[in-house]
């Protein structure tokens, strides 16, 4: 699918040049969503994968760097087993059934967090995705999976040490931590969206949004629509960002 022009692009009531280079989503809301519809929680984890498509297709076709989505967290495996079991479940079928559009668009997978402590037939799948997207040069399509930020800086910590001591020294920048996070290599994040109108991180990007813009509407993410999703990017275009500055003409 070609990317939207930008006559396209401001049709939609956003500028082009103002666009977030890097979006991260807490897609949450998928159990709650459910419950109101007198639906299990299977249903609803199964409607917010059918969301993911539209979401993915469209920020690919703003031409947004890169997105981000919490799709399964470190604390999320204390959930009943045959939750967990459906979420992996649904997992594999979204890597299977996908990877053909996604490749159409050129979408590169890069999954985030420790998924090799999953099952083997998830691995596979995970790892298939990864490998056949992997030259791809459209969006950068990050999926955190068995992740949580705390985790991923102790890492990144660790192995920053470790290269420091490889090389004489005895503490570690900046710079050395952020190569070693699963996020290496992308812009920063730029915009933070967390459906369903809860207002917490929950462990997600705790160092890469320190200078994002959160917004939290109030859709399950199931109902997160396109025109929900573009609303969320207007007000993001909204904002004025200073970066702990202070604007010009303060």
């Amino acid at each position: 699918m070609a990317l939207y022009s930008e006559e396209k692009i401001c049709s939609l009531g956003l500028v082009k040049e103002a666009l977030p280079k890097h979006v991260a989503i807490i897609m949450d809301g998928n159990g709650r969503w459910a419950t109101a519809k007198n639906l299990p929680r299977s249903a609803g984890h199964r409607a917010g994968t059918d969301r993911l498509r539209g979401i993915i297709r469209l920020t690919s076709d703003l031409g947004i760097d890169s997105l981000t989505l919490y799709a399964f967290s470190t604390e999320n495996k204390k959930r009943p087993a045959d939750e967990v079991a459906t979420l992996m479940s649904l997992l594999i079928e979204y890597f299977t059934k996908e990877i053909d559009e996604l490749n159409e668009n050129r979408v590169r997978i890069r999954i985030i967090g420790a998924y090799d402590e999953f099952s083997a037939p998830v691995r596979a799948a995970i790892e298939n995705a990864m490998k056949r997207t992997e030259t791809n040069t459209g969006l950068n399509l990050n999926i955190a999976l068995n992740y949580g930020s705390r985790a991923e800086i102790v890492r990144a910590a660790n192995l920053a040490m470790q290269q420091a001591l490889r090389d004489g020294k005895n503490e570690i920048t900046a710079e050395m931590l952020e190569q070693n996070l699963y996020t290496y290599g992308r812009p920063e994040v730029d915009l933070l969206i967390r459906t369903s109108g809860e207002q917490r991180l929950s462990n997600f990007l705790l160092y890469q949004v320190s200078y994002s813009e959160f917004l939290f509407p109030e859709e399950f993410w199931p109902d997160f629509s396109d025109e929900a999703y573009l609303a969320s990017l207007r007000a993001y275009q909204n904002r004025s960002r200073r970066f702990g500055g202070v604007e010009e003409n303060a």
